[in-house]
């Protein structure tokens, strides 16, 4: 009974010390630096601690599979964490498509005012349901269109363009509303769109970069269309069985890994437009409010209509307004 006793313990603290982060991207990613952060950050805040200190694997480069596969297994517990582009992740949870709705946010100080707030706390809660803990928001960034086949002054030069778009019916929505011929895709991409088989695709100008895509895409149109965050979290049942104090280094460290990663990501936004400029991209400043008054229509999508995720969307429209937010000292 002693050994049956010390054995359940041992166990719990073997897996508490060994666990896996997956991503999707490569090193230099903006989901590579949050990780790279957590890993530092919860290893060291856990060194001390009973059970500790937790170790982190990352697997990146999609060497787990796309996103979808990665929210999969950390549904089933083959994998304890992953920091997931939000689109993929509304197919689990639909309430997340909200935080993507069509020039939601006009700046960071919004972005971080709701996701930061109640409304993005209370999105993260929701994550539960399906067997996920939400733990922080980091970024990804203000997606832009690019496309190998002409420059986009207005949205009316979308027209028939096949662009890639996530797995996601909000963005599937949005650029078939816009006239593109939408194709959702997993990552990577780089081979569709030097084989012709996609004319284009959208993303932050860091995804742009870091992919190569400049080598198989010609035009660049800053559309700011969507803000995309990217969502971290861990298996729920996993979370659970930690104690306490580790389940606050482990949510403490998320965060403070996610603060870290914006500023990272907003530090570097110009200088990826500039490199990309540099490397011969054509790069264009869009008749945006051509793309927003089309964008309106989405309010009046089936991906909004289920009351609950209407509500929150109404709720987070509200929270966005410039006249809500309060720009933070200097």
């Amino acid at each position: 009974m002693i050994l049956a006793a010390m054995a359940v313990p041992a166990g719990q603290a073997w897996a508490a010390r060994q666990v896996t982060l997956a991503i999707v991207t490569t090193p230099g990613s903006a989901q590579h630096v949050a990780a790279v952060a957590f890993k530092e950050l919860v290893e060291n805040a856990t060194r001390e601690l009973p059970g500790g200190p937790l170790t982190v694997s990352i697997q990146h480069s999609a060497s787990l599979g796309d996103e979808t596969a990665i929210l999969q297994q950390i549904q089933l517990g083959a994998v304890e964490l992953g920091i997931i582009t939000s689109g993929p992740l509304e197919e689990f949870v639909p309430a997340v498509a909200v935080i993507s709705y069509p020039y939601l946010f006009a700046s960071h100080a919004q972005v971080d005012a709701v996701l930061d707030g109640p409304l993005g706390m209370q999105l993260l809660d929701q994550l539960g349901a399906v067997g996920f803990k939400g733990l922080a928001f980091s970024e990804n960034g203000f997606r832009h269109l690019t496309n190998s086949k002409r420059p986009v002054h207005a949205v009316a030069d979308v027209a028939g363009l096949k662009i890639r778009v996530m797995r996601s019916a909000m963005h599937h929505a949005l650029w078939r509303m816009l006239g593109a011929n939408p194709t959702p895709m997993g990552w990577p991409i780089y081979t569709e769109l030097a084989q012709g088989a996609l004319d284009g695709q959208e993303n932050p100008l860091w995804v742009v970069a870091e992919a190569r895509l400049h080598e198989v895409q010609r035009h660049l149109s800053l559309t700011r269309h969507v803000y995309s965050a990217h969502v971290c979290l861990a298996n729920q049942r996993w979370f659970d069985r930690l104690d306490a104090p580790m389940q606050q280094a482990v949510q403490t460290a998320m965060r403070q890994a996610a603060v870290q990663q914006r500023a990272w990501a907003r530090e570097h936004e110009a200088s990826y437009l500039e490199a990309l400029k540099a490397a011969g991209m054509q790069v264009t400043e869009p008749d945006v409010e051509s793309f927003r008054t089309r964008a309106a229509g989405m309010l009046e999508a089936p991906v909004y209509a289920n009351p609950a995720v209407r509500t929150l969307l109404l709720q987070v429209l509200d929270a966005a307004r410039p006249d809500a937010v309060r720009t933070p000292a200097p």
